[in-house]
């Protein structure tokens, strides 16, 4: 079902892209820097309160595609960006989760725009190479804190939608968080095909 990705011949990094990829399956992955606060479960879904550091992210938002397509096209240009496409040439190793902002729409669906990020792994924190893709922005972020769900599996746009409902429902109305936007994250590379860990997110006020 999902597309694998495939290094193709020639420039723009995709071999070092491939190679990101791959040292991502069996290499190490550095965790966005977070902290539990607590852990909650209403009408089974279960949920935590987490505080996650800031620090320097790098960026990309496509508009004019739907939520999948436009994810897809974005996580792409930051592997590739991580893997060697930028002014040092270094492959700086992979961070998770990506980060996928979304903005509900009309009637539960999300508009045609996505914000994706990728925390900089923290040796480079301090002086992110710059991108060779004028597309992605490097930005500085403040810490946050959130509540998070999770669920397995290839995740799609519904399927963040309907754990975007149910952690809506579980926290009810005394809670407070952005309703203007949610997070949409992912762990794990596309090759991985068991024990898929994906994660939505509400931004505390």
């Amino acid at each position: 079902e999902e597309e694998q990705l495939q290094p193709r011949r020639g420039g723009d990094g995709a071999g070092s892209m491939f190679g990101m990829i791959r040292n991502s399956l069996f290499g190490s992955v550095e965790g966005w820097p977070c902290q539990v606060l607590s852990r909650g479960e209403k009408e089974e879904v279960t949920y935590e309160e987490r505080t996650c550091e800031g620090g320097k992210f790098a960026t990309v938002e496509v508009a004019g595609k739907q939520f999948d397509e436009a994810a897809k096209e974005a996580v792409l240009k930051l592997l590739k960006y991580v893997g060697g496409t930028n002014d040092k040439g270094v492959g700086m190793g992979m961070t998770a989760p990506v980060s996928i902002t979304a903005f509900p729409g009309e009637a539960g669906s999300l508009q045609q725009k996505v914000k994706v990020s990728l925390r900089i792994p923290s040796q480079y924190q301090d002086n992110p190479p710059c991108p060779g893709d004028e597309s992605i922005q490097i930005e500085e972020r403040e810490g946050m804190t959130i509540y998070s769900t999770q669920f397995g599996g290839y995740a799609k746009e519904e399927d963040y939608v309907n754990y975007a409902a149910k952690l809506r429902s579980a926290l009810g109305s005394e809670a407070a968080y952005r309703k203007d936007f949610y997070l949409c994250n992912g762990y794990d590379p596309p090759m991985k095909p068991y024990w898929r860990r994906n994660e939505v997110w509400f931004v505390k006020e």
